[in-house]
């Protein structure tokens, strides 16, 4: 039988309600970095939307000098007639993270264009992310994963000796969120001394 009268003729399923995912947002200060970018892949393969921020204190295992070796090797990787149409050398230490996660990802299909789409990395902590609960990866932190006295890097020194110029700025940025972080802590810690003093007073 044909639609009925009045109707559109639509054959479409009715779909479930799209549910919102909460993005998860992850302190990078003090992972390894392949370690944690493996985590950040799953996650996004499985459809959970994640904000990685201080990815300038990331940490690479090996000293700096090899590192800085092996990407000073990347950067000679490009088209030879016409450098302009890739291979592209990021050189923000998020935009380093964001590829080591786009190598983890079928990047080239569209489930993994779509969870490449659900990923944000951050240098520093910008608003509003300041103010949101943050989170840590603790199989990929690197005191549990590097035996102490091993020779590590940090993603933001080496980002700057290959061409990075805003260590300062996120630096100087960073200097101010700690200030009013600082301050927040302590009003609240003042509020809650008089809260629970209160209390006291009226269960005496």
């Amino acid at each position: 039988q044909g639609p009925t009268p009045g109707s559109r003729g639509s054959s479409r399923p009715n779909r479930a309600p799209v549910k919102m995912v909460k993005p998860t947002i992850v302190d990078a200060r003090a992972h390894m970095l392949g370690r944690l970018a493996s985590v950040v892949a799953r996650q996004l393969l499985e459809g959970q939307q994640i904000v990685v921020v201080r990815c300038e204190m990331i940490n690479i295992s090996g000293s700096h000098y090899r590192n800085r070796l092996k990407f000073m090797e990347y950067l000679r990787k490009r088209m030879n007639t016409n450098p302009s149409r890739g291979p592209y050398h990021f050189r923000a230490p998020s935009r380093m993270f964001y590829r080591v996660v786009r190598g983890m990802i079928p990047h080239k299909t569209a489930r993994g264009q779509a969870a490449l789409g659900r990923l944000k990395v951050f240098d520093g902590i910008p608003h509003p992310y300041d103010k949101l609960k943050r989170v840590v990866v603790p199989d990929a932190l690197k005191v549990t994963r590097i035996k102490p006295g091993r020779a590590t890097c940090v993603l933001g020194k080496l980002a700057s000796s290959v061409g990075w110029q805003h260590a300062e700025l996120i630096e100087s940025l960073e200097a101010k969120r700690k200030a009013r972080s600082d301050a927040f802590y302590q009003k609240k810690k003042a509020a809650d001394a008089i809260r629970a003093k209160a209390i006291k007073e009226v269960d005496a």
